[in-house]
């Protein structure tokens, strides 16, 4: 099992500085990855200042040498395929190989796609997703790409330089267990970061349903034949006493989860500060 570092691009973390200095903190301590959350708007936020996730990242590969580094989430039908393929292909060249593609529709809804005239539907924002997520995967192997597609288009355009990662770096697709479509979706590309309707964000779900979401997924996967690697990532806060945090993470390491993503409880103040955040991540990652 490995073991990230969870943070908002808003508050204490839209500076690039901290985020760096966090980085080089987890790295140290001994964590595995640090992922950003890919918010424009969030009005339950709004008043604190946000930083593009992209830029954060880059700050954290420029501190780091070993940390895999990526976002939780990235709404992808939010942005034009060519810009985040060039983003991502970036901090893929300058970190040597180590990012992660979170993504999913992201949300709010309202507040990420509306509020800047853009429709807020999920059944054209999850087209405009699986769409989105195919021609990326093109764009990083820097060959030529010809692409008629429902909302996008490309002609004869080569993008280099190609990602380190090849295809492409993995990518977990984001959403709410036990809605089917997201983890369906998941079970095509190379991992599933699941919230639950049970558990809101830092708290840990229930064994018995991710129980459940691994049985979905195997069942979705069965016809892959290639073996491909697939990871599991599930989240919450845990304590820094060593035995109370496994007996949080190691039942989920045994139901199937492979990483475990540390995360500040949502509705607390803690949620978008350095100093906390800090404290948790230099007492080490939970051992289990």
């Amino acid at each position: 099992m490995r073991f990230s570092v969870n943070i908002p691009n808003f508050g204490d973390f839209a500076d690039p500085r901290n985020v760096a200095t966090l980085a080089s903190a987890a790295e140290e301590a001994g964590w595995d990855g640090l992922f950003v959350w890919d918010h424009v708007l969030h009005r339950k936020h709004q008043g604190r200042p946000f930083g593009d996730p992209w830029m954060l990242l880059t700050a954290a590969a420029l501190a780091t040498s070993r940390l895999r580094l990526g976002t939780l989430l990235t709404p992808v039908p939010r942005y034009r395929p060519q810009q985040l393929a060039r983003q991502v292909a970036t901090l893929d060249r300058l970190s040597g190989g180590r990012v992660t593609l979170g993504a999913g529709l992201g949300g709010p809804l309202e507040d990420e796609y509306r509020s800047f005239g853009d429709t807020a539907e999920p059944r054209v924002l999850a087209e405009r997703l699986d769409e989105g997520l195919e021609l990326l995967r093109c764009f990083w192997s820097g060959e030529p790409v010809n692409h008629h597609g429902r909302h996008y288009e490309a002609h004869d355009v080569t993008l280099l330089p190609a990602t380190v990662q090849q295809p492409g770096p993995p990518v977990w697709i984001g959403g709410f267990w036990p809605r089917r479509a997201p983890m369906r979706r998941a079970a095509r590309w190379d991992g599933a970061a699941p919230l639950f309707e049970t558990a809101l964000h830092g708290h840990a779900p229930d064994v018995a349903e991710v129980r459940d979401l691994v049985a979905f997924l195997r069942e979705q996967r069965a016809d892959d034949t290639a073996g491909r690697p697939f990871d599991l990532v599930l989240g919450g806060a845990t304590p820094t006493d060593a035995a109370k945090a496994r007996d949080i993470v190691g039942p989920l390491r045994d139901a199937g989860a492979t990483w475990w993503d540390e995360r500040q409880i949502q509705d607390t103040p803690e949620l978008d500060r350095l100093a906390p955040v800090l404290r948790r991540v230099e007492a080490g990652p939970p051992a289990v």
